[in-house]
């Protein structure tokens, strides 16, 4: 079972089966959860999704115009997924997040999600579909 946590360690994710897809996403609400250009994500089943420990939970209107959930530990603020109607029956989770060091070799996107707003210095990753937001 596929396990990751938080940077202090006091919340810890696991799932089971394997990722319903692999994305990345450039979209403005991911650049800053993540502080980066994009984030890279797992969608994984949500039966056999399990945390251990008290995230705490944001909700705001995602890009897409649904509400989207975002769990962080309180005490260290990483963010370790993200639930909401868009991903109904999955959880989105951040990559950087999982124990094994090859996680995030492995999460190899298949597509990307607003592309259009990635910034102009990142490329387009190549074999990966291009996307103007959620999938429909």
């Amino acid at each position: 079972m596929p396990t990751g946590g938080c940077f202090c360690g006091k919340v810890k994710i696991e799932y089971s089966g394997e990722p319903k897809g692999k994305a990345l996403c450039h979209c403005i609400d991911c650049r800053k959860i993540t502080g980066s250009t994009y984030s890279t994500n797992l969608i994984v089943p949500e039966e056999g999704f399990k945390v251990t420990g008290n995230p705490k939970t944001f909700t705001k209107k995602a890009d897409s115009g649904n509400e989207i959930h975002s769990y962080f530990c309180g005490d260290c603020g990483s963010t370790l997924y993200r639930d909401g109607a868009s991903f109904q029956g999955a959880k989105v989770v951040k990559v950087g997040v999982m124990d094994d060091i090859n996680a995030l070799n492995d999460a190899k996107p298949a597509v990307e999600l607003y592309a259009p707003e990635r910034v102009s210095w990142v490329p387009a990753l190549s074999g990966t579909e291009q996307l103007e937001g959620m999938p429909s």
